[in-house]
């Protein structure tokens, strides 16, 4: 089977099993989700949707927000993973986001980067969240799946994986995929025990190949 064989069939299958697959941070505005996906680092979605609606009733822009010091905003978030340095990176962001970008937030990854909080892989995920840019966020879960079924090779580190997954997926498909392979990591493809006996890839994936060998 060629490379481009096995990224088809893949694609096959996570397109009719995550027929309207999305982002499980839930927000309202392109605003929000930035403040969701800053929070969101070493934290959980549940966790992080529990928190933004008392914090967006309070500061439900970058111009609200800008004006909050970081001690206002970490008795909102206090319950999240370093809740002081996200309270910083929240103002500091806000603040940068009212200053350099009239509010609104931007759509380049690039620009995404210079915001207080946000790195590469945080900038994607509002790049092709929002603005559905053919740019793929990695995170545990992508870096996890792709070098277990084979769809990257000696991919050592996220950005590794990103360059090869936005090489063989099809660019109007990358937002997406992006989301087919955290949720298949997160529900199926787990970290621990990975569900093989319910997983429809097993046909092509090299860690099933190679734990049927070891039995």
């Amino acid at each position: 089977m060629t490379k481009i064989d096995k990224y088809n069939t893949a694609i096959r299958y996570f397109q009719e099993i995550f027929t309207s697959a999305q982002t499980e941070l839930k927000y309202g505005s392109p605003f929000e989700l930035l403040v969701a996906v800053i929070l969101s680092a070493q934290c959980t979605d549940k966790r992080v949707n529990h928190i933004t609606p008392a914090l967006m009733e309070k500061y439900p822009d970058a111009k609200s927000m800008s004006a909050a010091q970081p001690e206002d905003i970490y008795e909102y978030i206090k319950s999240c993973t370093y809740p002081n340095n996200k309270a910083k990176h929240l103002a500091g962001m806000s603040r940068m986001l009212v200053e350099d970008f009239g509010g609104v937030v931007p759509s380049e990854p690039e620009l995404l980067q210079k915001l207080p909080g946000v790195g590469r892989k945080s900038a994607n995920v509002i790049a092709s969240v929002v603005y559905s840019k053919p740019v793929m966020a990695v995170d545990t879960h992508v870096f996890r799946v792709s070098n277990r079924i084979g769809l990257v090779h000696n991919a050592k580190t996220p950005l590794s994986v990103e360059l090869q997954l936005t090489k063989y997926i099809p660019e109007y498909l990358v937002h997406k995929a992006h989301h087919w392979l955290i949720l298949h990591g997160r529900y199926t493809c787990t970290a621990r025990n990975p569900g093989c006996d319910r997983c429809g890839l097993t046909g092509i994936c090299d860690y099933y190949r190679k734990s049927k060998k070891k039995k």
